[in-house]
């Protein structure tokens, strides 16, 4: 037995008076730990002490022999009183069973959200199919009267879909906006898309000022759509080439991955847990404090709250870096038919793709994960097909050999990692990659813009 042992254990007793923190002898029993509580602050208790998991230790029973170990938190019930038993979801006996079963199933899962971002993307592609030559003008008026009624329905704030549907309606709204806004002319499409995406942004202030559902996606949906609408609508004022405005939209989209983590959690001032005023663990701030000493009050539903919030935001602006990725990776390719322009788009979109994977890795939540990995690899294909003409035999063969090698070794890190490896210096190594890759694709925008080549031939 070790000195610290044979001095005593430390644990913290929650009772009726508060939190007591004591020190625990060799061999006390639960009733002698009840007694001591009871004691030193003042109140009656039965001697029944019940652990964190809500097991109830006999009067008896040693506290060693129990599993007591070094600050755990134990529980002093009153004359007549017992701790609450365990709720389980959905189970209709319990306190909040029902309470739990009705927001279960009225709750929207997975399957919907699946659905209505299929159905934005059925109306995208509606809105292209009026934009081409072959579309009659009544299937195009039909088409659009569908779209708007579709965004009028959506933004009705009734139902248990509401949330959803009102992320999904600025969607439908410039797919709309689109249709209406079209015009052939090819230099012409940066501010089509521009006024498309204040399309949305405008619809996704409607929906907002409707209801308080899907803040903070809505509130994506305008910051992207008003700064695609400046962008563009900015650089046909400048009479920029279009190369200007896909180099600035890429290099936003790998800022907006490095840089929406950063202030996606945000918690308020008065939930903030100052840990100085905590006496042991952080079992100490709970939402009622009761007894004489006081406690910082952290409620689980804020905290629940604050974590849903900056999920949400997270995932809308993932979903923001992937269409600006899907739209400006090819198109920036075909807006520079200069030799000089088109390397700085090569070595944009390879910096930009690989810094969208390593930003990627430090999500733990899984859907901004992949939708950012979903844009670095885009970046990559649109790459390589640009490549993919240019590439000779020998140079193929060494690409192929190259790709077989780092997919085996995928395989190998994959494999590794799903058994519990982890490795500071790598995580080191892959945040300073991170952020050399995106410094390169920033630099690259000069090149892929034109204005290097300008400022060379002036």
């Amino acid at each position: 037995m070790t000195d610290a042992a044979a001095a005593g254990v430390p644990v913290s007793v929650h009772g009726p008076a508060g939190v007591l923190d004591l020190v625990v002898p060799p061999g006390a029993s639960s009733a002698d730990v009840g007694g001591e509580y009871a004691r030193q602050a003042g109140t009656p208790v039965d001697g029944v002490l019940w652990t964190s998991r809500g097991r109830r230790l006999d009067p008896d029973e040693q506290l060693d022999a129990a599993g007591v170990r070094e600050g755990a938190v134990l529980v002093a019930t009153g004359p007549g009183s017992t701790p609450p038993a365990r709720r389980r979801a959905g189970d209709p006996d319990s306190p909040a069973g029902g309470e739990g079963a009705a927001r279960t199933a009225a709750r929207a899962g997975a399957g919907s959200a699946a659905l209505l971002c299929l159905a934005v993307a059925a109306a995208w592609l509606a809105g292209w199919l009026t934009t081409r030559d072959g579309a009659g003008d009544g299937a195009s008026l039909a088409i659009q009267g569908v779209l708007a009624l579709g965004v009028v329905l959506g933004a009705l704030p009734l139902g248990p879909l509401a949330a959803q549907r009102a992320a999904a309606v600025p969607g439908v709204a410039a797919a709309l906006t689109l249709s209406l806004a079209w015009s052939p002319e090819p230099e012409l499409l940066p501010t089509t898309l521009g006024t498309a995406a204040l399309g949305g942004a405008l619809a996704a202030a409607v929906v907002r000022a409707l209801g308080e559902v899907a803040e903070g996606t809505l509130r994506v949906w305008m910051v992207a759509g008003v700064a695609g609408f400046v962008l563009t609508t900015g650089a046909a004022l400048l009479d920029a080439p279009d190369r200007v405005v896909w180099s600035v939209a890429l290099a936003a989209a790998v800022l907006a991955a490095r840089l929406v983590p950063l202030v996606a959690i945000d918690v308020p001032d008065h939930y903030l847990v100052d840990v100085e005023r905590l006496a042991v663990t952080a079992w100490s701030a709970r939402e009622r404090p009761r007894g004489r000493r006081g406690r910082v009050v952290v409620p689980p539903d804020a905290v629940r709250a604050v974590a849903e919030r900056g999920a949400r935001l997270l995932a809308a602006s993932s979903g923001a870096v992937l269409v600006a990725a899907v739209l400006a990776a090819p198109l920036l390719l075909r807006a520079t038919p200069v030799a000089v322009d088109h390397l700085g788009a090569r070595v944009l979109l390879g910096c930009a793709g690989g810094a969208l994977l390593l930003a990627a890795r430090s999500h733990r939540y899984v859907v901004p994960r992949a939708l950012l990995r979903a844009a670095g690899l885009w970046c990559w294909v649109a790459l390589l097909v640009d490549l993919a003409p240019g590439i000779g035999d020998g140079l193929l063969l060494l690409v192929t050999v190259v790709a077989v090698a780092g997919a085996v070794l995928l395989v190998v890190v994959a494999v590794a990692v799903g058994r519990g490896w982890r490795s500071a210096w790598w995580s080191r190594r892959a945040e300073v990659a991170e952020a050399l890759l995106g410094a390169c694709a920033l630099a690259a925008v000069v090149v892929s813009s034109g204005l290097f080549r300008a400022l060379w031939e002036t």
